[in-house]
């Protein structure tokens, strides 16, 4: 399968709640629950595992995702796939995630360096 790049650089195949949701694998859904109650102090319950990835329109998606305003930005405002395709790469906006999630930079800047 092909890489599926969400608008912040999350590789959606590669998310634990994009594989246990096209799996349907509870056991996954609880680990990734209880790792991420953990990592994010936060009560999230194995119900909330579940997602068709960032680029999808329909379906179900993680809470976070679903009201994200790098995902909005890209989807809605400048109609493209992800941040790396976009013309005002990097804004302030994806520059402020990259500080809690630096390996999305490095997948963005691929795809801006390529297109």
């Amino acid at each position: 399968m092909n890489r599926i790049v969400g608008s912040c650089g999350i590789i959606c195949n590669e998310c634990p709640a994009f594989i246990a949701y096209r799996t349907d694998d509870q056991e996954l859904r609880e680990k990734t629950a209880k790792d991420w109650s953990k990592m994010y102090g936060a009560q999230i319950g194995a119900s909330d595992i579940n997602c068709v990835g960032c680029q999808a329109t329909e379906g179900v998606q993680i809470t976070h995702c679903a009201e994200c305003d790098i995902r909005s930005c890209s989807q809605q405002t400048h109609h493209i796939a992800n941040c790396g395709l976009c013309s005002e790469y990097p804004c302030e906006r994806i520059e402020k995630f990259f500080e809690f999630v630096p390996s999305c930079r490095e997948v963005l800047d691929e795809i801006n360096t390529s297109k």
